[in-house]
């Protein structure tokens, strides 16, 4: 399995900097500083002093090349601070890595020199992820993975570091959306009901498991959804689903409504901090790939962002459309782009 570990920085266009500094985005610390020539300091995004004019500003990848170029740290937001931040998170995350059971807070904050609570704030701010979830996610994964392996469960739970099946069972509902040997067999005995309900913006397929919902999109029937889960048992709607399609149509006419939905979506420790991080996105505002990578403490995963966007299943409900190019451009959409304008449009009450 592919480490998970904060990548070094990576510098964006001058523009998205200069926007950043204006807004005193605190999630794009780390990605780059800002040198300012009339005073000779370099700050981070998020710095609270009084902006400087923009012809002052220059914008470079880190401390070291800002230092190189002659320039010294602010006082008032310690940019260097940063760095050793990112260090200890990166840390924290091999020590997960490598724990047999998931560590306790304190344990965790220790072995990286820091205070519990202070730690837990640090680590969520960089990863998206409290440390538990992330452990839990991690754990998750390798129960996936071992799941390919193993010839017998109960041998691929104990190999991916669990103490007892309860706990793989529990974690697997809420990360892998059905349980171990459910997924080994590729979905075979889940139930998913289903229906096609009318909305605005043509005919949206709205599917759940007993969990909660699993799959919304625009312009898919019965054979997608039969091809997504090929051996899962599909049923025709009951009440329950039939209440959850309405108010998913109710979503699509006003996508700035925030419905308490059930959700039952898999996904990896990257792909579900990347939907938690749409779903905090306010009505009515946009973010770029790179903001988005940011916001989940991985700010060199623009691709890998843009990828989760595009593995999201629930369409509106996660709202991927709420992400932009960085010159503003409408990028991609699964489901169409005119369906991403004018979701966009609702939002910003221009119906």
């Amino acid at each position: 399995m592919t480490a998970l570990v904060p990548p070094p920085p990576v510098l964006p266009d001058a523009d998205t900097c200069w926007d950043a500094f204006l807004r005193r985005d605190r999630a794009f610390n780390g990605l780059f500083v800002g040198c300012v020539a009339s005073t000779g300091i370099y700050c981070k995004p998020s710095c609270a002093a009084r902006h400087p004019k923009r012809e002052n500003m220059t914008f470079l990848p880190d401390g070291a090349a800002a230092r190189a170029a002659g320039y010294r740290a602010c006082l008032r937001c310690r940019p260097d601070e940063l760095g050793r931040d990112r260090i200890a998170v990166a840390a924290a995350i091999a020590f997960l890595r490598d724990a047999e059971a998931v560590p306790a807070l304190d344990a965790l904050a220790a072995h990286v020199g820091y205070a519990p609570h202070h730690f837990h704030r640090l680590f969520k701010r960089e990863t998206g992820l409290t440390p538990a979830a992330y452990a839990r996610a991690l754990r998750a994964e390798r129960l996936k993975a071992a799941l390919t392996r193993e010839d017998n469960v109960t041998d691929a739970i104990y190999d991916a570091g669990y103490s007892a099946p309860s706990r793989a069972y529990a974690d697997a509902r809420a990360h892998l959306g059905m349980t171990p040997s459910a997924w080994r067999d590729g979905g075979r005995g889940v139930v998913i009901r289903w229906r096609v309900v009318d909305s605005s913006l043509g005919p949206a397929l709205v599917a759940a498991t007993d969990k909660g919902l699993c799959r919304i999109s625009f312009g898919e029937g019965e054979a997608e959804l039969r091809a997504r889960f090929p051996k899962a048992e599909l049923r025709p709607a009951d009440a329950a689903l039939d209440a959850m399609a309405a108010a998913v149509a109710a979503l699509i006419d006003d996508p700035a409504a925030v419905p308490d939905l059930p959700l039952d979506v898999a996904g990896t420790a990257f792909q579900q901090a990347v939907w938690a991080a749409l779903r905090a996105i306010p009505p009515g505002e946009t973010r770029s790939y790179a903001q988005l990578a940011a916001a989940v403490g991985r700010p060199a995963a623009t691709r890998a962002a843009g990828s989760a966007c595009g593995d999201n299943s629930l369409a509106v409900l996660i709202p991927c459309h709420r992400i932009l190019r960085s010159d503003g451009g409408l990028g991609g959409y699964a489901w169409g782009l005119e369906r991403k304008q004018a979701l966009l449009n609702r939002e910003r009450g221009g119906g």
